[in-house]
């Protein structure tokens, strides 16, 4: 039978002897010692899995390198399908990246598509809109949400663990206030800032809407994106927290200059530094007694 599998598939098949992105090891086969006294842990998270084919696969050869711990899939679109079997065959750590603003592109019933389509017009009609709550699409975002959460379960044969949101609008109003993510699990947080990098009215709404999601999820201690990767001291301070902290940090490396540095300085950058081999809100709570 001829042989169908991605170059990636292959690669994947490769790493997931020796775990994909597990914590590295120094040259004489032990774990770094600054490694071992750490306390927190860099998650890196790549989104869009299965958006199409080029993102699944520049996001595969990212775990082949392990320079990423987890991914957030897309379901109704081009790759969904393949992807999800390539998570299954190959252990990657897979939540839901729910997607209300991008038109789903596969197996989507008409219904759905109207309903996700009126809600994209409402959070794009202003900049503000997605942190004001629409009572008149409340059944909308709740039947959209909920096919979304059923199509994971189809394909990935469990409820996600965790989830965040495509353009981060699992954080929209009608989400948070209404309640619609379930109880309990693992949900992406606002981005981090320091004192003066926003107004101090964002920063009081962010606060608040961190504050709803922490009564009733499970989040991270710190939530930053990978660019600018310029200059570096920036992400050496963000990669310093994850000594204390566990700290997450999305990329996208469909976009070459993310996949380039993924594969290349931030192995250097985060040589002593614990990269979480699956993506966990609590480092400690996650390892198994010894």
């Amino acid at each position: 039978m001829r042989d169908t599998s991605t170059t990636a598939d292959r690669s994947l098949d490769r790493s997931r002897a020796t775990g994909i992105s597990g914590a590295r090891t120094s040259e004489n086969g032990g774990t770094a010692s600054l490694m071992e006294l750490q306390l927190g842990a860099l998650i890196v998270n790549a989104d869009d899995w299965g958006r199409d084919r080029d993102t699944t696969e520049r996001i595969a050869e990212c775990a082949r390198h392990g320079s990423i711990s987890s991914v957030s899939a897309m379901v109704f679109m081009e790759d969904s399908e393949r992807s999800a079997a390539m998570a299954r065959d190959h252990g990657i750590d897979c939540g839901l990246h729910l997607n209300l603003t991008t038109a789903f592109s596969s197996g989507v019933p008409p219904r759905l598509l109207e309903h996700q389509a009126r809600i994209a017009r409402y959070l794009r009609s202003h900049r503000v809109a997605p942190a004001l709550f629409h009572p008149g699409l409340t059944s909308s975002f709740a039947y959209v949400v909920a096919s979304q959460l059923d199509e994971f379960r189809r394909l990935y044969g469990a409820s996600p663990e965790r989830i965040d949101g495509h353009h981060h609008m699992h954080l929209c109003a009608n989400i948070v206030f209404g309640q619609m993510l379930p109880n309990a699990i693992m949900v992406r947080r606002n981005f981090s800032f320091r004192p003066g990098e926003k107004s101090w009215v964002n920063r009081r709404y962010r606060c608040l809407i961190d504050y709803l999601l922490k009564r009733r999820h499970r989040v991270t201690d710190f939530f930053f994106c990978l660019p600018p990767m310029e200059p570096e001291s920036r992400l050496q301070q963000i990669f310093s927290l994850a000594r204390q902290f566990v700290v997450e940090l999305e990329t996208h490396p469909v976009k070459p200059d993310e996949y380039k540095f993924l594969n290349g300085t931030f192995l250097r950058l985060t040589q002593d530094i614990r990269l979480a081999p699956r993506y966990v809100t609590s480092w400690a709570k996650s390892q198994s007694p010894n």
